[in-house]
């Protein structure tokens, strides 16, 4: 005996239990950083800004390399996410898909099986099905959800941290490069009226020949009576490099100097730790009067263009010399 058109509405009905839940997690979602809003930079604008200063600075930043990667590896996390969640979306449609195939519900699963998979899934009837025979597979999906909202934040947060780095650094620009002209024309920096404190000595002491280390002839006329202030005043356990032909920063120029606390990329003894602190001190003290640009000791970056910002911790490169554990490195400008 043919069904009642009612009781067939009425069939249809009960598979909706838990559509809200299927059906948010099965439709398509939208990323705020893969399409963002107007007002919002991208990633490579932002770099065209720093390399812009970059340039006008003739200097490495090193903050915005560092921003940069954060914001780069976020978005590979995201994207990494997305094609996880992508994947498993066309599983669950595809499983439902199969099911109604062998299922014979009522003759309305002949307009569904006539979509592709994932159209099915924007069905009421689909979707509650899905919900009940594959609640795991939603649990997983909904998990995968999370993750996947979880990671558009962090994307997000990211590229806010590089685009206030890069407007923190425009806003510097005058200063900058009011530096840079002082320091131009001054050539050396003026010398100490006695000693300038840090913890260092008189210094009146000598340049041993065993603190002319590589690139050693090679610094500025600045960076090399900053060196040598530094060597009077603590001594040198190790040789100072400076020159790296080259290098894309400083030491490339020969306006940055290694002031190593150790050999070989192992740890400095406590001795030499504290030694460093206290070359570290020194020159950001006399950041001003010796034209030091930044300073790098244990992961750690001061510039004097922002001297307000403190020291701030630096990504990890991977090593005892590349986080700058075994060594204080000076830049000049």
């Amino acid at each position: 005996m043919p069904e009642p058109v009612l009781s067939r509405k009425r069939s249809r009905t009960l598979l909706l239990p838990g559509l809200a839940a299927a059906a948010v997690l099965l439709l398509p979602a939208t990323s705020s950083y893969a399409d963002p809003q107007d007002d919002e930079p991208s990633i490579d604008e932002l770099n065209e800004r720093a390399d812009s200063l970059e340039e006008e600075y003739d200097t490495e930043l090193l903050q915005y390399e560092d921003a940069e990667e954060n914001a780069k590896k976020a978005q590979k996390r995201l994207k990494n996410v997305e094609d996880e969640l992508g994947k498993y979306r066309e599983n669950i449609a595809g499983l439902a898909a199969a099911q109604y195939m062998g299922s014979g519900l009522d003759p309305t699963v002949e307009v569904v099986m006539s979509s592709e998979p994932q159209d099915m899934l924007d069905n009421a009837a689909m979707a509650g099905q899905v919900s009940a025979d594959h609640g795991e597979r939603i649990a997983d999906l909904a998990e995968l959800q999370q993750k996947r909202q979880d990671a558009v934040d962090e994307a997000d947060a990211r590229l806010k941290e590089a685009e206030d780095l890069v407007e923190d650094l425009e806003s510097q620009r005058e200063n900058v490069l009011d530096k840079i002209e002082k320091y131009e024309e001054e050539q050396v920096p003026e010398a100490p009226e006695e000693s300038s404190g840090g913890g260092g000595g008189s210094g009146s002491g000598t340049i041993p020949s065993s603190a002319m280390g590589p690139g050693w002839d090679g610094a500025t006329p600045r960076m090399a009576a900053i060196r040598d202030e530094i060597v009077r005043e603590f001594g040198a356990p190790y040789p100072v490099g400076c020159l790296r032909p080259g290098d894309s920063g400083e030491h490339g120029s020969g306006r940055a100097c290694d002031f190593m606390m150790s050999a070989g990329g192992a740890s400095p003894s406590a001795a030499n730790r504290q030694l460093g602190q206290q070359i570290a001190d020194y020159a950001q003290a006399n950041a001003d009067r010796l034209g030091v640009m930044y300073i790098i000791w244990e992961q750690r970056i001061w510039h004097s263009a922002n001297p307000g910002a403190g020291w701030e911790m630096m990504n990890d490169r991977g090593s005892i010399t590349a986080n700058h554990y075994d060594h204080v490195h000076v830049s000049s400008y």
